[in-house]
């Protein structure tokens, strides 16, 4: 079945899919699992309520759109000026009228609590060095589009290098790097669990990814044994730092290729749902296309017409 599929239908699947479990975990963001339990019931958050998106999903359109304006050698700093445009966006109550791309565009300047470690890196300056010790996965949930348009090397190596303009730990870069080599693999057709263990084999070259490696070790044999439901996610942490929010929708993507229910155990637990519904939303729409997305989630996402003007210029380039 994914062997039919377009790089469009990917492209697509990925970009809406982060959108749609971006807004089922942004629903629930910062509450306790017993509170989300009392609220939702016991079967977690199965419905999209409110169908707002997060600054996971405005990070990773600014991505997109710097990688899109990016000359030859220059996604870098093409990404760091898209970055510094998304600060804006967090700073001012509307576009500016001279505003032109995503910085255009309204909706992009609601504030929905975004990372703190990506504000300050970006206040200064978008630098390598900056926030030496900080791995929040705010530079995890932002990288899908590293994987979209180039191969599995290049992506984990453009997404590393575009992590440290906000995080400076190396944990931080593996983690974003480890994600859009697993987007990029599955863009080629390759399975997730062999998308993941080929990710696996090239952070165990260098010690300095073995927080990263050790994460997805542990989210891959939980995959094995524990089926993904309402806050079966508990033991890979609560994801707010970067390995912890891609092991588990690591963990949903190998332990389900039901959608539905994965997107609703990786939103359905008392930690970042949202950057970990968005990452495994971007994971599961690469794997499977944009038509196994739930529709009645994929049709009534915020932002969706952008969006999807945003993955064909990317699928076409």
């Amino acid at each position: 079945m994914t062997q039919a599929l377009s790089r469009h239908d990917r492209v697509l699947g990925c970009l809406i899919g982060g959108a749609v479990g971006d807004a089922l975990g942004y629903q629930v963001e910062f509450d306790a699992w017993r509170f989300i339990e009392e609220e939702w019931g016991p079967g977690g958050v199965t419905e999209m309520r409110y169908n707002r998106v997060s600054d996971d999903t405005q990070m990773t359109l600014f991505t997109a759109e710097g990688l899109l304006l990016a000359p030859p050698g220059g996604e870098v700093e093409s990404v760091r000026q898209a970055y510094l445009r998304w600060l804006e966006t967090q700073r001012e109550p509307m576009p500016p009228l001279a505003s032109e791309g995503l910085a255009a565009q309204p909706w992009l300047y609601a504030r929905r609590a975004p990372g703190n470690a990506c504000i300050t890196g970006l206040a200064h300056g978008a630098r390598p060095g900056v926030n030496p010790n900080s791995k929040g996965c705010g530079t995890v949930m932002r990288s899908a589009p590293f994987g979209l348009r180039h191969s599995p090397a290049e992506a984990y190596d453009l997404a590393e290098r575009c992590s440290a303009l906000t995080h400076g730990h190396p944990t931080a870069g593996a983690s974003a790097g480890a994600f859009a080599m697993i987007v990029s693999h599955l863009m080629n057709g390759e399975t997730p669990q062999r998308a993941v263990s080929e990710t696996l084999l090239h952070l165990r070259r260098d010690r300095s990814r073995a927080e990263t490696a050790d994460a997805l070790q542990h989210a891959f044999a939980r995959a094995g044994n524990v089926p993904p439901g309402p806050n079966t996610c508990a033991p890979l942490g609560e994801g707010w730092v970067a390995e912890e929010a891609l092991a588990i929708a690591v963990y949903c993507l190998l332990g389900t290729d039901d959608v539905r229910a994965g997107l609703v155990a990786a939103v359905s637990h008392g930690g970042d749902s949202d950057s970990t519904g968005a990452i495994l939303g971007n994971l599961y729409g690469a794997a499977y296309g944009h038509a196994a997305l739930p529709r009645e989630w994929s049709s009534q996402v915020e932002g969706r017409e952008l969006i999807t003007a945003l993955a064909k210029l990317l699928a076409e380039s």
